[in-house]
């Protein structure tokens, strides 16, 4: 006796895999529900397949309902209902259910391309077991089955194209695709895979260098932080130890100017001392000669003289004896040494720097100075090398050939004080220049003609242009400049804003003209000095 599985599989229809409703036969004796067929032709526009056996009709067949096979499939249906059946699952969150379960639907199970169905176990049976179902391609459950359906040849999309980057069907293959190549989605997913895991492993290698350069810097800063802590104490120690050693130097030069004063005293004393016993003795001979009577009579006068006795004093030649009070004069070897330590100080730490910020200015690039390659910003502030040459008019304060650039700004007199970002630079010019400046041809940057200014090149030669130039050594390339000028006392000096340090004064010049702060971002050089220089607002405590 059939069982009841073998039973169903001879009234289930192959497209719904559900019990035949209005069963109908084509020519080529396979059995279809009415609809089902009925709606699978209707996607066929010339050429009209059976679904099980593939055979082709020119013409959509005549459906009538097989009387015969629709009693036996109600009779069966009858027989089936008043069977036990297992309690339906439904699907849980975002399992794709199967499409051919009246009711509650259980969770699909595989979902085939050929039928555009997804399938629970129970309804996936026949693929299982019907062998023209078992060439169907089958898939894990997958929602929307018909984008996985060529639009063109209505064949599961089971092919890539690595030319076109795209699916395709068998069909495609021989045709659009024919010249291409042309894999199996497996093997296309395979490659990729294998291709993913190694970006993934790049990906990874590319994280832990991240997070071993964080753990660098973390430790850097860690260390920085003790560096400062160290330098700070040692900075203290260093500065004590210089304040204790002037305060013992200014105690052992006072024990010397009084040592010294103590002797000129008593050397003094014993002069005067000597000159005033001389003083006596010759007062002596004073009164011995004041005793010589003065007569008109020669001969008594000579007799008189003669009576007198008149002792010549013993006493010093004091023409070459001098009595030096310069030796008191240290004035100007103090003078030096408050220069040199001032100097020395400024260069690691300038105290002043606060102070000179007060003198800040607002200044702003004038684009009529600028050079035609230069890019001047809409606000005056920033100002870069350009890639191409701009058409500009050629005004008689534009500089021609060189990359610079001049302040709207001028001064005459006064302090004034400025900063500008040079940082990610590798070569730029700043500096103050006079009105009278050329502007046109060759021009060399030096005091005698009328520019005050430093410059950066190949990203760490620091030089004063003092003609002849001056190289300047510093601990740190600066990534901000400070331009102070001080015009009444002849001096331009530039500062490390960061490190508040000195870089280089010009001292003891003669300004006689308007200054201009001056710049130039020299050559882009391949884009390595493609930064701007920019003009910072100048922060400072009040």
């Amino acid at each position: 006796m059939a069982s009841a599985a073998s039973a169903e599989d001879n009234f289930q229809c192959s497209i719904c895999l559900d019990v035949f409703t209005k069963p109908v036969s084509i020519p080529c004796g396979h059995n279809f529900c009415f609809d089902c067929i009925n709606k699978h032709w209707d996607t066929q526009d010339t050429v009209f397949l059976c679904p099980l056996c593939q055979e082709k009709f020119f013409n959509r067949p005549m459906l009538r309902i097989n009387t015969f096979i629709a009693e036996m499939a109600a009779n069966f249906r009858e027989s089936d209902q008043e069977r036990p059946r297992a309690t339906p699952k439904k699907a849980g969150n975002g399992n794709v259910l199967c499409d051919m379960c009246t009711g509650a639907k259980l969770t699909a199970f595989k979902s085939c391309l050929v039928c555009s169905l997804s399938l629970c176990e129970t309804h996936l049976e026949p693929h299982q077991r019907i062998s023209a179902m078992k060439k169907h391609k089958l898939i894990n459950p997958v929602e929307n089955l018909e984008s996985r359906i060529c639009k063109t040849h209505d064949d599961p999309l089971e092919l890539f194209c690595r030319v076109d980057q795209m699916f395709v069907c068998k069909s495609c293959k021989d045709s659009d695709h024919k010249s291409h190549e042309v894999v199996s989605l497996e093997k296309e997913v395979q490659e990729r895979m294998i291709k993913l895991g190694k970006e993934k492993e790049i990906t990874d290698q590319m994280l832990q260098a991240r997070r071993q350069k964080i753990c660098e810097i973390e430790h850097s800063v860690e260390d920085s932080v003790k560096n400062a802590v160290k330098a700070q104490s040692y900075g203290v120690h260093v500065m004590n130890d210089v304040v204790e050693y002037i305060r013992r130097s200014q105690a052992q030069l006072t024990e010397v100017i009084e040592a010294k004063q103590e002797k000129i005293e008593t050397e003094s004393k014993g002069f005067i001392k000597e000159l005033e016993e001389e003083i006596v003795k010759i007062k002596q001979r004073k009164l011995q000669l004041n005793q010589v009577s003065f007569t008109d009579d020669a001969l008594m006068f000579l007799e008189n003289l003669l009576s007198l006795t008149i002792t010549q004093p013993q006493v010093k030649d004091w023409s070459d004896v001098t009595f030096n009070s310069d030796e008191f004069t240290v004035q100007g070897a103090m003078a030096m040494l408050k220069t040199t330590v001032e100097k020395e100080i400024r260069m690691l730490c300038d105290p002043d720097l606060r102070e000179m910020q007060r003198h800040a200015v607002d200044v702003t690039l004038d684009p009529d100075t600028a050079n035609s390659l230069l890019n001047v910003s809409s606000d005056g502030k920033q100002v870069m090398h350009g890639d191409r040459k701009r058409s500009l008019p050629n005004k008689p304060e534009r500089f021609e050939h060189v990359l610079n650039v001049l302040a709207k700004e001028c001064f005459s007199s006064g302090k004034f004080y400025y900063e500008v970002q040079v940082k990610d630079k590798t070569s730029w010019d700043l500096g103050v220049a006079t009105q009278s400046i050329h502007r046109k041809g060759d021009i060399r940057l030096s005091p005698k003609n009328g520019y005050w200014t430093i410059w950066l090149r190949k990203g760490k030669e620091l030089i004063a242009n003092a003609g002849p130039a001056i190289p300047l050594h510093v601990r740190e390339v600066p990534q901000k400049v400070g331009v102070f000028v001080d015009y009444e006392l002849g001096q331009v000096s530039f500062y490390d804003v960061d490190a508040r340090a000195c870089i280089f004064s010009f001292t003891g010049c003669s300004f006689t003209e308007k200054l201009f702060p001056f710049f130039s971002p020299c050559f882009n050089d391949g884009c390595k000095n493609s930064a701007p220089l920019i003009i910072t607002p100048v922060k400072h405590n009040s």
